[in-house]
């Protein structure tokens, strides 16, 4: 590869990505890319009660860019993955898989022995990552999410053994 052909390369890519925790002063950025993301996006109230009740809420940053975000709960023994979203802009360059290693390894530092989640059954692309990462497809929840003209869409229920 050429000398200035490396460098162009190089000089695209962020010069730092990080996780920083979801805190007030960073909702209004994250309720932009969730509506840019999403048909049925989370409400600012969503994410109100997600700051309000301590769940693991962390925003993927380069720079003071958000390229995604997740949302987890702690269970008893088991973990679940709520929202997990990675800006359209950045999409298809691998920071889902980032954000889902970030997640079980939070997971697994509270003693999970599983993290679970659903996905609506349209969604190919998410379910073929979630699978990709070693999710399995353990059921199926009928009419689980809004959708168009008052519809309902079912969503596949999938978990990871940690």
């Amino acid at each position: 590869m050429p000398e200035s052909t490396a460098l162009q390369q190089t000089a695209s890519l962020p010069t730092e990505v990080r996780f920083e925790p979801l805190v007030m002063e960073r909702l209004s950025a994250v309720l932009q890319v969730e509506q840019k993301a999403y048909a049925h996006p989370w409400s600012r109230g969503n994410f109100l009660d997600v700051l309000h009740s301590n769940y693991q809420a962390q925003i993927l940053m380069a720079d003071q860019t958000i390229l995604g975000y997740f949302v987890a709960m702690q269970g008893v023994d088991e973990a679940h993955l709520l929202n997990i979203t990675v800006n359209p802009t950045y999409q298809r360059q691998g920071w889902a898989q980032v954000m889902l290693d970030a997640v079980a390894l939070w997971a697994r530092g509270r003693g999970a022995a599983s993290l679970w989640l659903e996905v609506r059954v349209g969604n190919v692309r998410a379910l073929q990552v979630y699978e990709s990462h070693g999710y399995h497809r353990i059921g199926q929840r009928k009419n689980y999410y809004a959708s168009t003209h008052g519809q309902r869409e079912d969503a596949v229920v999938m978990r990871l053994d940690l």
